[in-house]
């Protein structure tokens, strides 16, 4: 049996043999996101975070439980005054996070949007101080 360096040391002599297909600039997305739980946002509940994605502008994502892709949730802008957007909660539990997590928006405007729009490049020690900057509700 091979050991794992005499392995990695093929693939590397392997890989050197061949072109890699090039993405077009504009194809690549570099996405950094964390899911933050009670114990770092006071906000009962998982608030997503990431960095610019998609074609909408700002935002994060509070799910009542374990995000998943096909979970319900709500958005909430990341803007001076947030709006929010029901993505097929219950209409009282959107209701009820909605304030919640609208305050802790408010209260960490300035590093949310410094996030989204700079977080991408940032590497580990910057985003876990970033995390560490964001406060907490109550």
């Amino acid at each position: 049996m091979k050991s794992l360096s005499m392995r990695a040391k093929a693939v590397a002599v392997a890989t050197r043999s061949r072109k890699a297909a090039r993405a077009p600039a504009s194809d690549i997305e570099l996405i950094e996101m964390a899911n933050l739980s009670a114990k770092y946002t006071g906000v009962e509940g998982i608030i997503y975070i990431s960095t610019a994605q998609g074609n909408h502008g700002p935002r994060v994502k509070w799910y009542a439980d374990r995000p998943r892709s096909d979970a319900p949730s709500l958005t909430v802008t990341i803007e001076r005054q947030p709006k929010t957007i029901n993505n097929h909660l219950p209409r009282r539990v959107a209701e009820t996070a909605a304030d919640a997590v609208t305050a802790w928006v408010t209260l960490n405007y300035d590093a949310l949007l410094e996030f989204w729009n700079n977080g991408n490049s940032w590497i580990d020690d910057e985003v876990d101080e970033f995390r560490k900057r964001l406060k907490r509700l109550g």
